[in-house]
């Protein structure tokens, strides 16, 4: 059953410019109780009426500021790429104060430098994303696999967690919650640990035909859940297998 349109926000909890704290305030505390009672595709086009005010984007701002990193997720991945699609002065000085690098923690036990990557999924750009998903993984395997550019399953085991729960935090929050490892292990799990049932539900395979790469693979939202990352290595059982039991996700 389709989700119930959500009321849009009306003139009295929003004004129609920037109001004092204390009013911003009372705006954010409404915003928050309507993010509760508010199923998450209601969520995002509530984030989508704000950002069309400047009060809005105020709230928005606020709402953000607010947040920790341990509390950062779906949501605040989308009210953060509706302000970076503003062209709003106050909003982009805002951002580069703030979250110079995004809003994913950027965390590595490995020194490797997630900020591109971030950079390339709040922009939605995911082919992008997705190949250099697969160079940063390189470098978690060490220097051979960055000569090789691939990388072997066994080497997966070496990956810290931390780095695997960066890499998959930043998909999560950047594709609405459509894309990521964890997401992938849920449906596999789902599926009963069926691998050919998972190559179809998240667009893998079609009938007994791997999907081409690049051009067959959806670089959108559009795309089945689970549909990224991929990394074209990944389409066997083995690498992804040990990315899906990496201990990162227990």
């Amino acid at each position: 059953m389709p989700d119930a349109q959500p009321s849009p926000l009306t003139s009295t909890e929003l004004p129609t410019s920037a109001g004092s704290n204390a009013e911003v305030a009372t705006y954010i505390a409404t915003f928050l109780d309507r993010l509760k009672s508010e199923s998450l595709k209601n969520q995002f086009q509530l984030v989508s009426e704000l950002a069309d005010s400047e009060a809005g984007l105020e709230v928005l701002m606020r709402f953000l500021s607010d947040r920790t990193p341990a509390t950062i997720g779906v949501i605040e991945g989308k009210v953060y790429q509706t302000l970076i699609q503003s062209a709003n002065p106050t909003v982009t000085t805002f951002l580069q104060t703030h979250f110079p690098t995004g809003i994913v923690p950027l965390q590595s036990e490995c020194d490797v430098d997630y900020a591109p990557l971030q950079a390339l999924l709040a922009q939605q750009n995911f082919q992008a994303a997705d190949r250099l998903t697969l160079e940063k993984m390189c470098e978690l395997a060490g220097d051979l696999a960055v000569q090789r550019k691939w990388i072997y399953f066994t080497e997966v085991s070496t990956f810290p967690m931390v780095d695997l729960q960066t890499i998959n935090l930043l998909w999560l929050v950047h594709s609405e919650g459509k894309f990521g490892f964890s997401v992938q292990r849920e449906l596999w799990l789902a599926a009963g640990k069926n691998w050919e049932k998972l190559w179809y539900q998240i667009g893998w395979k079609n009938g007994n035909v791997w999907t081409r790469y690049p051009q067959e693979f959806n670089w959108s939202l559009d795309a089945p859940r689970g549909h990224l990352p991929l990394s074209n290595q990944l389409r066997g059982v083995r690498v992804i297998a040990a990315l899906l039991t990496h201990p990162a996700w227990s």
